[in-house]
C-alpha cells in the first residue's frame, strides 16, 4: 500500500473532511455549500484556505518557525502584518534571509 503524501499528513481532521465531501460532490462548490448549510462565497474561502495549507505543506520552508507562522496566517490565527514582522524581527536576530 502506498504511503500518504505529506501534504495529506498536514491537514487537520476538518480539512480532511471537507475534501472527502467536496470530492464526492463531484468537485461542486455549490452542492458542498449545500451539505454545510453555508453559502457559496463561504466554502470557496474555505477551499482557497485547504489549497494555501497544501501549497505551504509542498514549499515546505527550510525554517520550521518560519513555516509555523505562515500556517498561522492561512489559519487566522495571526494577522499577515503580525507574521512579516514576526518572520523579519526573526530573520534579524539569527542572520537568516
Amino acid at each position: 500500500m502506498d504511503q500518504v503524501p505529506e501534504w495529506m499528513k498536514d491537514l487537520d481532521t476538518e480539512d480532511s473532511e471537507f475534501i472527502r465531501k467536496f470530492l464526492l460532490s463531484s468537485g461542486s462548490l455549490k452542492e458542498t455549500a449545500k451539505l454545510y448549510g453555508v453559502s457559496y462565497p463561504t466554502v470557496r474561502l474555505r477551499l482557497d484556505r485547504v489549497i494555501q495549507k497544501i501549497r505551504l505543506s509542498e514549499q515546505r520552508e527550510s525554517d520550521p518557525y518560519v513555516t509555523l507562522i505562515q500556517k498561522m496566517v492561512i489559519e487566522e490565527r495571526i494577522s499577515l502584518d503580525a507574521a512579516k514582522h514576526l518572520i523579519a524581527a526573526y530573520q534579524r536576530q539569527t542572520g537568516k534571509k
